[in-house]
Order: structure tokens, then sequence, then C-alpha cells
């Protein structure tokens, strides 16, 4: 990975930093910004060119470590490394024929290693079998796909048959005879070989580039392995270390001496500027190889306990005595350290049996001072009891402790259910913490087990009042849960076993129904997907008794009644569409009519309809909701729940008939950001037109030719959701939360707080209260206030500019166009629509001066206008346009990317549209992330066929066999045609296509293909991962 300090990185798996990790390490002398960095690369330059583009994130590790040694001071007495002799040319000729570079997908979030795409490098280890040896945090311990491409670009595909639970290699196979175009060889593995003061040469895919040989020369043999912060991190075995200067991509690089044998394996390196670089010994991975070659099974033993290298001097002070030092300083003359206890698991073999700080001497019998043979007795004692001698205080201590089985402490399975997904506690992750090895860890916690802090490391302790101490007992707990149950998990974090969490969860078992169990497959290097249950019908709900609070010190009852008008919505959505940066968002709605419950709130918080909608009442009592209506321009949804269910005193609240002016006296009644209510007399300081800044790298809804309405409070800035009342109970605005753009320093997305007038959203209400859906038609314009100076420089005459100042004392304004949206019919003539630029005076015979004059629209079909357009006053009639075909209704996941028409915010920032097929959203590790198809892109052709809409593109993704190769034509926002050729993968990424169904209980329906299209799936299908990402920067577009 690329770990430069301009480019700061941090474990995926986790949002905080290693140094806010509770560890029982000591903390390193030097900065964050000189951890070591693995090297493998992630993918950031596939994508094509534009500011609209977004780029792909930086899913890098991070690592610190305290005990370098100045290979700068070593250069005066190591040889130094000087321009390639035709020896070492000769040697590299034959070595680079022999490594690969390894473009890779690891495919979901699984134990310490997050969703991602990246490059690295391997080089093969056994040419006729077809083995590649390369890095275990390239392989990782969850769902791998990958090729690898040859030095020749001949490329193969590659999948994993062994990843070394603790050790920094894993073995990829790929298939021989697929290389028709070169000899493949293979480097010998020669771990004797590595000596200090060799010269050696790292021989990679280094930082992207095809091939780089980067010289050193390796100065020490006997450094700690390298910790890479809350993710993964080798232990309890040694290092090399190095003056190389390797960077991203290089992860798995052979090092290899002047005779070309593979002396090390590159893994990581420091990344404050300093050319070190970190090398793992190749005695375990040669041993693995040769259990593989020989058809036996790779034992692993352990026993719970992590013991790091200290000098002889650290040891004299943890109670080494002098006698045992002679001995062993007499029996290994050239090692200067010793093996001492570090971190012992709780309830693990070596548990109240070593102690941290115990200085190792001896296993059954034997004196060693280095990991080597420690992990070579440890792996040939797996099920059998061992001697251990250790020195404690000064006195010998001797425990017998049983050796166990490291691959059963590691796991290689894991179930997705409610859009989460979880496995056992790893050995990677008890160790980090300190923690004893078991418990259902969250691996992705999306979906209903999305809890307030979106920090990785949970602990799952019970659910539905139930234990659930192992996976196995929690899957028991899950069978019986019926869907749309809402139920209680209590957890823990890993960095805070003293705090248990206690929360509510809504389980979702109908977006996506199956309970399905992934296994490791060593054998296909796949992981074999079951169906372990189905979801439990819904449990029917029943009508609930409820009371509302009383608001206190408030003069005027009427006020004080509303707040048996407020409910509490919270809106899940389990696919991203229109560019929606969230997966969850509440916020208080405003019941307009408690007979029929319909309710009214902000689309920042119900921005579609493909979602889950929960209402509470009084506090107390939840049922669902369903969307019933979405404005296109004015940020508000009405929403309805059956009040049937509900046994409280709800109050319709009263929408006032008058706009509300400048300075009038109101009542401001808002929730804040922890839900409790506040209230405050006020005044209206402003009512006026205003400009939501689009969000250019991703459009997604925002409102649009609307007046705002602000207050004398601060209390305004704290609340999303509230309203204006007058003191007779009158609701005069509704105060809702407006989704603005992203920030591009913070990289949070912008919220305006301000009120709408209800006068606006008066006849939609009564429509809906009468039965019947609103239909409404607007002029496709974004439109901007000008003032009367600009306005008589732009052609407009004195007649009009009089006309104004009569018709509105208040504000003498006209409005401009500023933006023409995108229309999919044929464009009308200049004659009969607006153009950027002209300047609208009138609309059916109205000077238009206030935002709300421009409600008729809603209900015409055309509109007889007078607007002055390059100095020129015209008269038009202009036509409206339908406002009910404006919502995302049809959507496609291929490849591990969401697909649709184009949204109305796109078509609002656009000035056209190259197809019909937009990209809306990508999952981190897909195919669409690694070759980098990128939100905001539009797809013209699969394989040289046009996809003008959504159908074509289907039928021609969904005939693309699985695992080839295809070409997408795209377009970028900015009007940049390229080319992307994809792999398709449907085992981990099936296509499916969802399908607005008014007649199915979500209002949604999925149908699955699979099978090159043979196979039709109504539902969900047999394989495929859960969507990994969160509600964290990159979400803006990536899921």
């Amino acid at each position: 990975m690329n770990g430069t300090s301009s480019n700061p990185v941090v474990p995926a798996a986790s949002s905080s930093t290693a140094a806010a990790a509770r560890s029982k390490r000591k903390e390193p002398p030097h900065t964050l910004d000189a951890r070591h960095p693995k090297h493998h690369r992630p993918n950031g330059d596939l994508s094509s060119g534009g500011d609209n583009t977004p780029d792909q994130g930086d899913d890098s590790f991070v690592e610190a470590e305290y005990d370098d040694y100045d290979d700068g001071k070593l250069a005066a007495i190591l040889p130094a490394a000087g321009p390639d002799t035709a020896e070492w040319q000769e040697t590299i000729q034959q070595v680079v024929k022999n490594v690969v570079s390894i473009r890779f997908c690891q495919t979901c979030s699984f134990d310490t290693d997050p969703a991602l795409t990246s490059e690295a490098t391997g080089f093969v280890v056994d040419a006729e079998r077809g083995y590649i040896l390369t890095n275990r945090h390239v392989v990782g311990s969850g769902p791998f796909w990958g090729i690898v491409v040859f030095d020749n670009h001949e490329e193969v595909d590659a999948y994993p048959v062994y990843r070394d639970p603790v050790h920094d290699f894993g073995i990829l196979k790929f298939d021989p005879t697929a290389i028709k175009y070169m000899d493949v060889a293979a480097l010998q593995l020669r771990p004797d070989l590595a000596k200090v003061g060799i010269e050696i040469r790292v021989v990679g895919n280094d930082a992207g580039e095809k091939l780089s040989i980067l010289s050193g020369v390796i100065s020490r043999l006997d450094r700690n392995a390298p910790e890479y912060g809350d993710g993964y991190s080798d232990f309890n075995t040694c290092y090399y270390q190095a003056s190389a200067a390797a960077s991203g991509g290089s992860s798995g690089s052979p090092v290899v001496d002047i005779d070309g044998f593979a002396v090390a394996l590159q893994a990581g390196g420091r990344a404050d500027g300093a050319a070190t670089d970190y090398f793992l010994p190749l005695d375990r991975p040669l041993r693995a190889l040769k259990c593989l070659q020989e058809g036996k099974p790779i034992t692993r033993g352990d026993i719970q306990c992590q013991f790091i290298l200290k000098p002889f001097d650290e040891c004299r002070r943890l109670g080494l005595t002098s006698e045992w030092e002679a001995k062993v300083r007499k029996n290994f003359p050239k090692e200067t350290n010793m093996l001492v206890a570090e971190i012992i698991l709780p309830e693990g073999p070596s548990h109240h049996k070593i102690e941290e700080g115990d200085v190792l001497l001896e296993i059954n019998g034997e004196m060693l001072t280095q990991f080597i043979r420690f992990d070579d007795l440890l792996d040939s004692n797996v099920g059998s009891t061992v001697k251990f001698l250790l020195m404690r205080n000064g006195k010998e201590v001797e425990v017998d402790i049983e050796v166990g089985d490291l691959h059963k402490i590691t796991p290689d399975r894991f179930v997705s259910v409610a859009g989460g997904s979880f496995h056992d506690l790893s050995y990677q992750q008890a160790r980090l913490y300190g923690v004893a090895c078991k418990g259902v860890y969250v691996c992705e916690a999306g979906g209903s087990w999305r809890f307030d802090n979106s920090d990785n490391g949970w602990i799952i302790k019970t659910v539905d009042h139930k234990q659930t101490p192992d996976l196995d007992a929690f899957i028991e707990v899950m069978k019986g849960i019926p869907d749309k149950s809402r139920i209680v998990v209590t957890y823990k974090h890993l960095r805070d076993l003293h705090t248990l969490n206690t929360t509510i969860i809504y389980v979702d078992r109908h977006w996506s129904k199956k309970m399905k169990m992934a296994v490791r497959n060593d054998e296909t290097g796949l992981w074999d997907f079951t169906n372990l249950a189905d979801p439990l019908p819904p449990v029917p709900p029943v009508p609930r008794q409820a009371e509302f609070i009383q608001l206190e010190y408030t003069s005027d009852q009427a006020v004080a009644e509303l707040v048996r008008s407020f409910v509490h919505v919270n809106c899940t959505m389990p696919v991203k569409l229109d560019g929606f940066p969230k997966n969850r968002k509440w916020g208080m709605g405003l019941v307009v009519d408690a007979e029929k419950g319909l309710v009214i709130i902000s689309r920042a918080i119900v921005p579609y309809d493909l979602c889950d909608i929960s209402i509470t009442i009084a506090d107390s009592i939840v049922v669902e909701g369903k969307v019933v209506f979405l404005h296109p321009l004015q940020n508000y949804a009405i929403i309805k729940y059956d009040p049937n269910l509900v046994d409280a005193p709800v109050l319709s609240a009263k929408l006032s008939t008058e706009q509300i002016k400048q300075g009038a006296s109101t009542h401001f009644i808002g929730y804040n950001r922890i839900g409790r209510i506040v209230h405050t007399a006020t005044t209206v300081t402003e009512s006026f037109a205003v400009t939501i800044p689009a969000n250019s790298g991703a459009p997604r809804y925002r409102a649009v030719n609307f007046d705002a309405i602000t207050v004398d409070t601060t209390l305004s800035q704290q609340c999303g959701s509230g309203v204006l009342v007058g003191q007779d109970g009158t609701v005069q605005a509704l105060w809702l939360t407006y989704l603005g753009e992203r920030n591009p320093s913070s990289h949070r997305d912008e919220e305006y707080h301000l009120g709408l007038a209800t006068l606006t959203v008066l006849p939609v209400v009564k429509q809906i209260q009468e039965g019947v859906v609103p239909k409404l038609r607007m002029l496709s314009v974004e439109l901007r206030p000008i003032q009367m100076s600009q306005a008589r420089l732009m052609g407009v005459s004195e007649r009009w500019i009089q006309e104004v100042s009569k018709v509105n004392t208040s504000q003498h304004q006209l409005f401009m166009v500023t933006k023409r949206t995108f229309e999919r019919e044929e464009e009308a003539g200049e004659n009969s629509a607006l153009l950027e630029g002209d300047i609208l005076i009138t609309l059916e015979g109205r000077v238009i001066t206030r935002i709300s004059d421009l409600d008729v629209m809603y209900s015409r079909d055309y509109l007889d206008a007078v607007i002055v357009r390059g100095c020129e006053e015209l008269s038009l009639r202009l036509d409206t346009v339908k406002a009910d075909d404006v919502e995302t209704n049809h959507a496609i996941s291929f490849c591990g990317a969401i697909f649709h028409r184009p949204h109305h915010a796109v078509r609002q920032q656009i000035s056209k549209l190259f197809s019909e097929v937009y990209v809306s959203a990508r999952t981190r590790g897909s195919p669409a992330y690694q070759y980098g198809l990128a939100p905001t892109n539009f797809i013209t052709s699969v394989n040289g066929q046009p996809t003008p809409d959504m159908k074509s593109f289907l039928k021609e993704v969904v005939k693309i066999p699985d695992n080839t190769y295809f070409r997408m034509r795209a377009t970028t926002f900015d009007s940049v045609p390229w080319v992307v050729t994809m792999k398709k993968n449907e085992h981990y990424f099936p296509t499916m296509e969802l399908i607005k169904d008014p007649s199915e209980e979500c209002g949604w329906r999925r149908v699955t293909y699979e099978d090159g299209g043979e196979k039709v799936i109504q539902g969900e299908g047999h394989d495929g991962v859960v969507p990994s990402g969160g509600d964290g920067a990159e979400m803006d577009v990536d899921v």
C-alpha cells in the first residue's frame, strides 16, 4: 500500500487509529505518520477522468513499531548497492519470468480485512502445480477473487489454497497450461541464505508499475514483526530488515540474492521517508509449500500466547539469571535476544500458566531463542502436551501446556442475515485486544445491524434476550425471530469490554430473505453459500395505547397541544439509489390527518420509497409507514400509517392558509439532534428564495424554487425537525432539514435547517386526504431572484419595474432562469420553453415576485407567460411537464454497481443525457470498484451493442458468461467517453433486478439472473455477499 505521509492511511476495518486501541503493547516513540504500510496498492487510477467522476478511496493499512535500526548508520559498514553488474542483470532476467502482478478483490469484509480492491505481487514457487507465493494480507482471510498477470502480460485466474492464520504469507493456485506464450518457471525458496550484509533485489509490482527492481542490503535478521494498527498483524516470528524503499503494490515481492534464490518475502515498510523495508523469513512458507506438494495437511499449533524478541539487557531486568544467560550465550554465540511472553489470552492454553514478562528457556528440554524453532515445535505437536521452562522473577518455572490447533481458532465461515455478517471471533482480533478467543464478531455491520456508532469491532452478547456465545448459538436464535420484529440486542466493543451496550433493532428479513452461510472451500478457492433458513412471517401488529407528554412552561395551551401532532420517523434504505449518501435517517414528522394516518416529513429523511419506515407515536407505539407522495421540488414527503393500530390522542395539525411574513411573532417548536423537544417564542427574520448548492460529485435530491423562512433563535439551527406555530395552535410553517452539498474539506454532507410555509403544501395534502394521488406538473427550470438594478440592465422595462414595486412592497425582485432541467421528451421550441438567462415577468397574467407565485404551474398543462430574453420582451405559452415520472422505479445490480435511469437531480445538473443507464453507486470489493466504473458514469454500449435504456442494458449483461471479460462504453458526467473492460462475477455479485411493484408487500420485487440468463429466479439468488460499506465519508457514491 502507498503509505506516504502526504496520503496518511488508516485501517479500513476500523475508523479509529491504532493508537486508540486497547493493547498490551507499549506505545511506539515515533508518531503515527511513521507507521509502516503493508505494500499492496488499492486500485485508484483505473477510472476515467473528470471532476464529476469520483476517485476511489484508499482502503489501506498502517502499522506501528518501535525497534528499528537506523539503516543510514549501517551504510558505512555494509557493502553499497551500486549499479547492477552483468551477473545481477542476468539474475534479474531470470527472476522476472517468475514474478506476477496480482489484481484482486476481497469481496466482503471479514475478520480484520475490509472489502477492497487492490494490486500486489507474487512469484511462482511451483511451476508444475501452479503455486504462487504472496502475502497473507493480499490473499486475505475472507472471500478472494483475482487474477495474476505474468511479465509478458498473459493473465490467468488464481485462487487461494492456503492463507496462514498468523504469518504474513498465502499461496495462490493457477492453471499453468493457461500460459501459452512463455515457459513458466519457479523461484527456489532458500531461507538458509538470508544473512546480514548480503545484497538483495526486491522484484515486484512497485507503486502499480509493471515491474520495479529495487536494490538493498539486509541489515538485520532479528527484528520483531511490524504492527499494522487495528487490522491484520503478523506475530510470533522475526522479520528481516533492509534499506530498499519499496512502496504500494510491492507486497508479496520476492527478495532475491545474486544467485536468483528467494531468501525472503517482501511484506511492509516505513512510511516516514526512511528507506526501510521488512521481509518475512521463508522457513514457514517453505514448509507449507512442501505440505501442499505432498498432499499433506498444513498443521499449525499455538498456545494463544504472543512472544517477542528482547535483548539480553532487558531480559536481565525481567529476571534472567547470569547462569542462564551464560548457558544461552554459549549455545547461541551469535544471538543477542531471547523470547519473552508479551500477551497471554484469557481462557487459552497458556492462561494461568505463562505470565507476561516470562523469559522462555526451553521447550521439551530443548533450549531455544528463535521463532523458527519455536514454530517447528508447536506445529509438530498439535494436540499434544509440551513442557515449557520459563524464567519468572529470577526463578525457573516449568509448565505443561497443550498445543491447540491454530486453524480451529481462525474463522473459515460466516453467516449473513438481516443485512449484517457475522463469524466467530478470530485469534487475530483476540490477540490484538488481549481478550478471550470466543464470541460472535460483527464483520459487516449493515442493514438491521448498523449500530449508532459506525465503528467496527462489535461482539454480540445477546439477541432477543438469548445468549449468543458462539456463531451456532447466534444462528439458532436468529432462525426463530420473525420478519419485522423489534428485538433487544446487547453487544460490547473489543476496545471496551467493560461497557455493555443495549439497543433495539428492526429485523429486516424481507429485502434480503435468506440467512446465508458461506464456508471457505480451499479446493475451489470460493466460499460456498447455503441457505440456513427462510424468514418466519411477521407477527400481525395489534393496537396499542399510549399518552403524549405535556409541554411545560408554555403560556399558550394551543401551542402545547401540538406535541400530540409529532411522531418519530425512522427510515432505512436497503439499496442506495439516486445518489443518496446515507442508509439510515431519522427525524420528526408532523401528523396532518390523524384519522387517515398521514404524516409530512422532510425528503432528507425519506428520499425514495425503496425503504422501511418505522413511525413511533407518543414515544411508545411503533407502527409501519408507507410512502404516499414525494414532492419533486419542495423537499417534503407524505407517509401513511394505519391509525387503527394507534390508541392515542393523536392531533391533526391545523395548517395555516396564510403566508407568514417577515417580522411576525411566532412560536418555534423543534426536536434537537438527540430527539428532545425544545421551544421558544421568536420572530420571523426573513422569508426569501434560497438556492441549495448542488452536489457536483454525485447529484442527489435537493429542493429548488422555494421560499425559505428563518427565525430569530439559535434553537432553529440545532433542530432538523419542527414547526412554526401561532398562538391559536395553527402551524404556519414546517421546519425541515434540507440536504445540501458535500463539504470538500470535511467530506461531510451539509444540511440546512429552514422553514417552509404551510400554504405551499396545503393543496397536495387536501388531494391526498380526498384519496387523490396528486398529479403535479412543473416548469423544468431553476430560478434565482434578481434585483431591479440587474433587471433594468437585462432589458426589463421601467413599466414592469414600477409594477413589481406595487405588487410586492417588501421584496422588489424578479426571477431569472439559471438552469434548465433536461427533459426526455423531444425538445420544445424556443417559443414554448424557458431558456437560461430568461427573466420571468408574469404567469397567467400575474407578476411573479415570489416563489410561491409559481405554484400555479402544478395544475396547468401550459402557462401564458411574459418574459424578457436578450433585452426583448416576449409573450410565450410555456409547456409544463409531468412531475409524476421523476422518481426511480427500476434498478439493476450488476458486478457490484447499481444502475438506474438518470434521476431528477442528474437531469437538473446536466445538459444532455448520454444514455438512460446511469451508475448510481458501487460496492467496495466488487468488479465495478476494481475496474474503475465510477458513479455518475453513463453506459452507452455493452460488447459493442448499444444500450440506450435499461431494458437493452439488462439484455446484454445477463447473457455475458460468468467469469469472462466484457467491454462497456461509458461517458462521464463531464462528457468524456471511455471504455472499461471488466470481468463478470456472478458468485459474489449476482445480476439482480429491482422493480417497483405496488402488488408486493414491500412495494418492490426482486428478480435474479444466473447462468448467463438461463436461470431466472423470482427473488433472491443462491449466491452473493452482503454489500460492504457504511455511512462514512466516501459513502457519497460508494456502497
